[in-house]
Parts: structure tokens; sequence; C-alpha cells
């Protein structure tokens, strides 16, 4: 069995990021929205007045694509504190990573079969059951850095996984182009490449998931009584919270979190979208989300050192403001701005130096905040649910600002959650390990 700070054991964990970025990059941020959004807006699909029919409703085509995502989150904010509670006190992390793993890449793969009107609905179920997937596998992921690597090594560590989800990322969104774009030789046109980069996307997720599995520790297994199950969870998280709430710095970063999430995850989610309705073709589109990736392999690094340097809280607070000048030019460009395609390579090249740097540095500073505990999926569920209620409200408030006012009224919204999110870091005391 490897031992916490192992090298061996430290790579194993970081590459389940290889493994699960692809959906993040590849179906929640590039190829998916790109194609949902103009498949959605096509003669046909939608209206006269741009609105598609949906359970009975009539909805604008990126609020009913939030509105979708926004479930998701809540089922995950829903079940992932009881679950975690759950494995905690099963000591059956690994077995949840698994399930939320499969269920996530089983519905991308399942994508493959929206095509068109008729099948909207397979568009919507799976985008929700692929995202409960993902975000649901993350909590269990996480909550195993405790387990692999030391206070002084979760900085960099945290920034490894984040770095080698880039690079993974990078490479398969490659080989999709080469499946839509060239149509691999005329044997099948660009619909159909879309198509099938998303089977590929599935099959790389659970693929290079194997390796993680093989090297993460293994736990101690309880004997529970099965009517007693779900009752030992609940009582675990309960557990938890108690002790959670008795530390005001976590109950700070928590809320600085929840805050700096509701911008960042949302931009994050809808910059394909965004840039669709600025009129930006789809090669540039996916060109500038390259751009994005790649600059978020230096920035996940450089702030990974800066943070050695400053301390966590000095370099947390620079990101949120380079965040939020990036909501300041995303609300003053339109159709009609001149240069619009350079400008949007400059905003890409913001989001990337600071998207991972962010989240990396929001892991580890959590990671660091925990009091020494076997409760670490717990503590970890907290964190992931502050994660997922910001999201619904990120998602909501674009969604709701998007269809009354326009697409940059909602990313000058997220600025203000930005705002917040810097003041009440500041309040912030320096700790033992989190400067």
């Amino acid at each position: 069995m490897l031992k916490i700070g192992d090298k061996k054991l430290i790579n194993a964990w970081a590459f389940y990021d290889w493994a699960n970025s692809v959906y993040s990059l590849v179906i929640s941020t590039a190829i998916f929205p790109i194609y949902y959004t103009n498949l959605t807006t096509t003669k046909g699909f939608a209206n006269a007045e741009g609105k598609i029919a949906f359970l009975g409703m009539l909805l604008n085509p990126t609020t009913l694509y939030n509105y979708a995502l926004a479930f998701s989150f809540l089922v995950v904010a829903f079940l992932s504190p009881m679950l975690s509670g759950i494995a905690d006190y099963a000591g059956n992390k690994k077995k949840f990573l698994k399930i939320f793993c499969f269920l996530g890449a089983f519905s991308v793969m399942s994508l493959f079969f929206f095509t068109g009107k008729e099948t909207l609905w397979v568009g919507i179920v799976f985008t929700i059951l692929s995202s409960i997937g993902f975000w649901g596998s993350i909590v269990f992921y996480n909550a195993y850095l405790p387990e692999v690597a030391h206070p002084e090594q979760q900085d960099n560590v945290s920034a490894k996984g984040f770095m080698l989800g880039y690079f993974g990322s990078i490479l398969c969104l490659v080989l999709c182009l080469i499946l839509i774009e060239t149509s691999v030789f005329g044997f099948f046109n660009k619909q159909l490449g879309t198509q099938l980069s998303f089977v590929f996307v599935g099959l790389w997720w659970i693929g290079f998931a194997q390796i993680t599995y093989a090297k993460l520790p293994k736990e101690e297994k309880k004997i529970l009584p099965k009517d007693n199950y779900f009752k030992k969870g609940i009582h675990e998280l309960k557990k938890v919270a108690k002790e959670l709430f008795a530390y005001r710095e976590l109950k700070i970063f928590l809320i600085t979190f929840f805050l700096l999430s509701v911008g960042v995850q949302t931009i994050i989610l809808m910059a394909g979208i965004f840039g669709t309705i600025l009129g930006l073709p789809t090669l540039n589109l996916i060109l500038t989300i390259l751009l994005v990736q790649f600059v978020g392999i230096l920035g996940a690094f450089l702030f990974s050192r800066l943070s050695n340097k400053i301390g966590n809280i000095k370099a947390l607070k620079l990101t949120i403001l380079i965040w939020g000048l990036v909501c300041f030019i995303g609300f003053n460009l339109t159709k009609e701005t001149p240069n619009i395609q350079l400008y949007f390579y400059i905003l890409g090249g913001l989001i990337g130096l600071v998207m991972g740097a962010i989240q990396s540095l929001a892991r580890s500073t959590y990671s660091k905040l925990l009091p020494k505990t076997e409760d670490t999926t717990s503590y970890f569920s907290f964190y992931d649910v502050t994660e997922k209620i910001s999201l619904v409200i990120g998602m909501i408030v674009f969604g709701i600002l998007n269809a009354k006012l326009s697409i940059q009224s909602s990313v000058l919204s997220l600025g203000v959650f930005f705002v917040a999110a810097f003041i009440c870091l500041s309040f912030m005391k320096k700790t033992e390990h989190v400067k």
C-alpha cells in the first residue's frame, strides 16, 4: 500500500483530472454547448421568437440549458452530503467515485443520439445526468487530497491535478476536432463527427480513470446493518457540520468560495454559448477555448508557486481581481464591436490565466484549513455543496437576465459576486498552514 506523500500515489490521484477534465472542456465548455446552440437556433427548431418548446413551456434555448444545468447541480447538492457521510462511515469512497464516473461517462456517450428537435429530450436529460456524474465524482475525488499529500504538498499537488487535466483535455479536444473538422477524410460529415466526439470523450473518461482506481488507498470497510446505512451516514454528516461551524476561518472561506464560484463556474460553463451569440465562428471559438487551456496550464503553475511566496489569501485575491476584469470586458463586447475576435482572444487569455489557478488554490486552501480528521469526504461534501448551490444561483441569474435583458448584463452581474468574494476574503486571518 502506498503511503501519503508517495509520488506514485500523488500521480495516480492527479491522473483522474486527466480522465475527467475532458468532460469539463469538451462537453460543458467547448463542443457540446456550441453544438447545442447551433442546433436549437436553426429554422424549424426554434419558433419565430427564437424560443423552443420543452415540457409544455416556450423557453429561450440558452435559458433552457441554464435551467437544466441548475437542476443537475441541485441534485448533486442534495445527494452528495448524504452519500459522503455514508462513504466516510462505511469506508467506500472509491465505490462512489466509480459509480458517478460511470454515470457521467455513459451519459456523455448517450449525447450521440441528440440530433434534432425530436430528440431535444435526449440532449437535456443526458446533459443533466452527465453533469451529476461529473460533479458527483469530484466530491469523492477531492476528498482523497488530504490522504495522498501532506499539507505542505497540497498546493502543488492540487495544481498538478489541474495541469494534467489541461493537458489531457487539450489532447482530447484536438482529437475531437480532427473528427469534426476533417470529417476523417470524407467518411462522415461534421454533425456525425461531433456526435462521435461525445462517444470518444466518454470512453476517454472511464478508460483513464482505471489508472487512478488502481493506486488509491484501500479503505477499511465497516459492516453496517442495512436498516441503519443511511441513518449512520446522516449522523456522520451532522457531526461534521457541528465541527465545521466551530472553525471561524473555515466558515469565512466557504462563504468566499461560494461567492467566487458563482462567477467562475458560470463563466466557464457559458463561455462557448456567449461567443456563439456574439457571432464568432465555431472554429474561432474552439481555438479560443484551446488558448484558455494552454494559458491555464501556465496559470495554475505560476499561482501555485506565487502562493508559496505570498500566501494563499493574497494569491486568491489577485485571481479574484482578474476575474472581475473579465466580467467588465465581457459586458462591453457586442456583435458590432470592432475586432471582436481579437478581444475574445484577450478575454480567453485572461480567463486561462486564473481559471485553473483559482480552482486549484481554493481546493488546496480548504484542504489545509481542515482539522485533523478521518471524515474528509464529509468535509469536502460541504465544499462541494457550496459550489453546487453557487452554480444553481449563477445559472438562474444568468438565464433570467439573458432572457429579460441581454447576455452582456448576465456577464456583468457575475462581477458583483467577485467584488463580494474579495471583501469577504479580506476578513480571513492567517493560520498555521494558510498565510
